[in-house]
């Protein structure tokens, strides 16, 4: 990264400018203001021009650090020719003796003589000791004429003393002067300095700075997400990104005092392959960051959703079967992420043994006796320095490859770090992975042993992820490593995504997690087959990218491999089961009524049995778990251990095989039974205006619950009246609606809770045989406080009586509160209508799938109610930018839905909707509902309910 001086004549045209500026100078001599108006003209002009020629040349040829050198080099001569008229014209300081001049110089990354578009200028000026008085004026006039040019200037005016002083006791101003770059000005200066700070900052301090750099690169991947496969990652200060490949520089100048990296190969540090690795990455990294710059305008260092596609399209990526252009461009750029960690361990290696060979005297050899290597029990091949596992000798590969999996079975059973001269060794070594090897016995044995470790897999799995070794070994893992699904709702890479899996797993059977999933901490145990569910849980997304369904094409893939990996046959098809099947539980959970019978017998079906069930179970709860932070919640594992518990009891033969009219009189009379403080005649009046979908599906003391909620509205004479519960385990609130019905009731509610915010995951819908509605809206809590989450849901309460009483109109609250998230707009969701009977032996069950918009659920609800559909319940599912609901609906005599031309017309308004088009059932949405006066009845949901 040591850059050389070039010039760039096509950006700017120097003498030009200069002669510009002499013909200011003399036309408005006596002109003070006038003069600074022209100049500061003539130098905007010089910059746009200049950094549109670069754009020009940049999208021409591509070179990343070529942009940011003729940027930075345009800088230096804008800085250069002001300095000059400055000192010339302004301050008449032409011809100032030497001692008494300033030096101008660049730091930071600008000190490195590149420079992206929206990026900082960091500038030191140095001052003499005996500084003359126009010197602290000059610079700031200068500075001035820098900030009027919209230019973001750091800058610090120091002596080089001070620079010394202060470098000395903090590190962040010991870089910056490592990367001091002479602009213009004394040349003596600024080499003074640079002789000063080599012996009396950098000699024999170069392990403490090397310790302060990697300590401030490990905070700093923390603050990050600790990753770098975040599908939206930060090119400057991400795992993986600019700033660790600054790192390594900055370690390269201080520890081996060099000015250009390439300097690296002749020491022995790098290999030239190595090298040429390092440019690649850096330039692709630059290439990537100049185009965000230019794109949005700003110093943009987040490659965001709504940039990616337009970068990748400008980068010239293409779509290929599978995987769009997109997802190729930001797998080339997890892959090179991934470079950049190699670089970073081979590097460190070689400082490490530099360190060792250059420790003096008896420190040294305290050092070398304290790391001395031990055996290993068991093997020759690999040694115990200091805690981290080394080699033996450097062809302990080449003289048997499967070395290359004992390496990392042999650190997981001794619970050794890696010693990273030995991972580079590793790396190197990835040509020795063939045909012969994958096909080992052995070598599968040891592998199978590492997944199914009882310690850390996760851990030794990613290293030999970062080393190469798991995609060399495994292919088709091969082909995932880095990819990255273009939504909102998965985190990260698949392979990162994978091994995540495998860390929630073993975290599940370690006891770890037992509060958050007692259920499957609970089953974990009495799981059989443990080999064949850790193996399904690493699989189980192993086909992405491909043409073909990935769930379908994972079971082939599984098929293939678990017999290599020393399954026996009934194993490998119940991994190939478990991969094929391993989104069905929890799109069953999230997007279908659980009440409904007809759903527990059709999932029942496809498990057939309690050994699948549990270990579906698992599975599912480790993926939504691994998709990223904030996915998974209480609510989720509720609706996965309602399904468990409802199959569990069918498939165990437990099942209840009452008619629904005997069981519904039973509900009754359990009702009536639990309202002791009421006389029989109140029992007696209250349990008859509930029918049979009520008593049937809702739990007994919420029932009872209902029964002092509706006591109570009717004792206040309120039509309309709300109630809230939240529940932490589950993570949900609870919203209980009282009121007169109304085919439109939904589609308020569901306005309302958009208008404050509130995230609508399923509504229970039922109707009394007085008119009235009891509605049960549950939303996604947002506070980990009850009395905070108790105050935020009294309010959306109040919001959805404001509106159906009329107080409020719906469409004015709606576009008050809400707006369309920005990184929503970088998504296309072609939206989709499913319309079933066969779900469910009583409703037509309609599935819609579009992009998620705020009242999406409001518009959907009013086009069904317009279409003379009754909703019975709505199941919603947003993954990221997509959203998925479902509702159970009858016709207005309780009826499904069987006829072809009005199933069409349905779909037809429903994807009109979803696609934001223009609907008549939209414009006429009701802005309110006035409750009716007593007595008045809604037949359409009485008919339904006596079905």
């Amino acid at each position: 990264m040591g850059r050389h001086e070039t010039f760039f004549p096509e950006i700017l045209d120097v003498a030009a400018l200069r002669a510009k500026c002499d013909f200011i100078a003399s036309a408005h001599a006596e002109q003070r203001e006038p003069m600074r108006q022209a100049l500061l003209a003539a130098f905007k002009q010089a910059n746009i021009a200049g950094r549109a020629k670069a754009r020009e040349l940049f999208y021409a040829d591509g070179a990343g650090i070529q942009c940011a050198e003729r940027i930075s080099w345009l800088q230096d001569q804008l800085i250069t020719v002001l300095h000059d008229f400055v000192l010339n014209e302004i301050f008449d300081a032409a011809n100032a003796p030497e001692a008494s001049r300033i030096a101008v110089t660049a730091v930071g990354g600008y000190g490195r003589g590149t420079l992206a578009p929206g990026s900082d200028i960091d500038l030191l000026f140095l001052l003499p000791v005996k500084k003359a008085v126009w010197a602290e004026p000059a610079i700031e006039f200068m500075l001035y004429i820098l900030w009027d040019l919209g230019f973001k200037v750091g800058h610090a005016t120091r002596t080089i003393d001070e620079c010394i002083r202060l470098s000395r006791a903090d590190m962040t101003i010991r870089t910056a002067i490592l990367e001091t770059r002479y602009i213009c000005g004394s040349q003596t200066l600024c080499a003074e300095l640079e002789t000063r700070f080599d012996h009396e900052i950098v000699r024999n301090t170069g392990p403490d700075f090397i310790a302060a750099k990697l300590a401030e690169r490990d905070e700093r991947h923390r603050k990050a997400g600790d990753t770098r496969y975040l599908v939206e990652p930060n090119v400057k200060e991400g795992k993986g990104g600019l700033r660790d490949l600054h790192t390594l520089f900055w370690i390269a100048k201080y520890f081996y005092r060099l000015k250009d990296t390439a300097d690296l190969v002749k020491l022995g540090v790098l290999s030239r392959q190595e090298y040429q690795l390092f440019q690649k990455a850096e330039d692709f990294l630059w290439a990537v960051r100049c185009h965000m710059h230019f794109l949005t305008g700003k110093s943009e260092e987040r490659l965001s959703f709504d940039i990616q596609r337009e970068i990748a399209e400008a980068l010239g990526y293409h779509d290929h079967p599978g995987l769009s252009a997109v997802e190729r461009f930001m797998k080339h750029f997890f892959l090179v992420a991934k470079d950049v960690g190699d670089l970073t361990r081979i590097f460190c290696a070689a400082l490490e043994d530099q360190q060792a060979k250059d420790a003096p005297g008896i420190s040294g050899l305290i050092g070398r006796f304290t790391h001395r290597s031990r055996k290993i029990a068991g093997t020759l091949d690999f040694v115990d320095d200091g805690g981290r596992i080394a080699l033996a000798s450097p062809d302990v590969f080449k003289r048997d490859p499967v070395n290359l999996l004992r390496f990392f079975h042999i650190a997981d059973i001794n619970g050794l770090e890696f010693h990273p001269a030995a991972l580079r060794q590793v790396t190197r070594s990835l040509s020795l992975i063939k045909p012969a090897l994958r096909e080992s016995e052995e070598a599968n044995r040891l592998f199978l042993s590492i997944l199914t470790s009882r310690r850390k897999p996760e851990l030794i799995l990613r290293r030999m992820n970062e080393a190469g070794v798991l995609g060399r070994f495994i292919p088709d893992f091969g082909k995932i490593v880095s990819m990255m699904q273009f939504n909102m709702y998965h985190h990260y890479t698949v392979d990162e995504h994978l091994l995540r899996t495998v860390d929630v797993l073993s975290r599940i059977e370690g006891g770890i997690e037992e509060e958050a999933h007692p259920l499957v901490a609970k089953l974990m145990p009495g799981i059989e087959e443990r080999e064949a569910l850790y193996v399904a849980v690493l699989l189980h997304d192993i086909a992405k990218g491909r043409p073909e369904d990935h769930s379908t094409a994972g079971a082939k893939v599984a098929r293939k491999l678990c017999p290599r990996f020393g399954l026996s046959p009934k194993q490998t098809e119940l991994v190939a089961w478990l991969i094929e099947e391993h989104l069905l539980m929890s799109m069953v959970a999230q997007t279908r009524d659980l009440n409904d019978r007809k759903t527990i017998v059709d999932f029942a079906e496809r498990v057939q049995s309690l050994d699948r069930l549990k270990m579906l179970l698992v599975l599912t709860v480790c993926d939504i778990r691994a998709v990223g932070p904030g996915v998974w919640n209480g609510w989720k594992g509720q609706l996965l251990r309602t399904l468990y518990y409802e199959t569990e009891l069918l498939l165990s033969g437990g099942f209840s095989e009452l008619s629904r009219k005997e069981r519904a009189a039973h509900a009754a009379v359990m009702l009536g039974e639990a309202l002791t403080d009421w006389s029989e005649k109140e029992r007696d009046d209250y349990v008859r205006l509930h029918y049979q979908p009520y008593l049937l599906t809702v739990a007994l003391e919420d029932q009872v619950r209902h029964a002092r909620f509706i006591r109570e509205a009717d004792a206040a004479g309120k039509a309309l009246s709300t109630m809230v519960r939240t529940h932490q385990f589950h993570a949900i609130t609870e919203i209980t609606v009282l009121s007169p019905d109304h085919p439109r009731l939904l589609t308020v509610i569901a306005g309302a809770c958009a208008a404050a915010g509130a995230n609508i995951v399923d509504a229970q819908i039922f109707t009394t045989s007085d008119g009235r509605a009891l509605d049960t809206i549950l939303v996604n809590r947002e506070f980990a406080v009850d009395e905070d989450e108790m105050r935020r849901a009294a309010s959306i309460g109040k919001l959805i009586e404001d509106v159906l009483s009329g107080r409020k109109r719906l469409p004015e609250v709606i576009a008050s509160r809400t707006k369309v998230k920005k990184r929503t707009r970088a998504f296309t969701v072609t939206p989709e209508v499913t319309i079933s009977n066969t779900l469910s032996n009583k409703f037509t069950v309609i599935e819609v799938e579009g992009l998620d918009r705020p009242g999406l659920l409001s518009e959907i609800t009013a086009v069904l109610s317009d279409l003379s559909l009754d909703i019975a319940s709505a199941h919603i599912t947003t993954f990221g930018e997509k959203v998925i609901d479902t509702f159970y609906v009858t016709d207005l005599v309780g009826q499904k839905v069987t006829s072809e031309n009005r199933q069409m017309n349905i779909a037809a308004r429903l994807k009109a909707v979803m696609a934001g088009e223009s609907d008549e059932a939209r414009d006429r949405m009701p802005s309110g509902i006035i409750a009716p006066a007593p007595g008045v009845s809604s037949a359409h949901r009485t008919t339904k309910a006596e079905s």
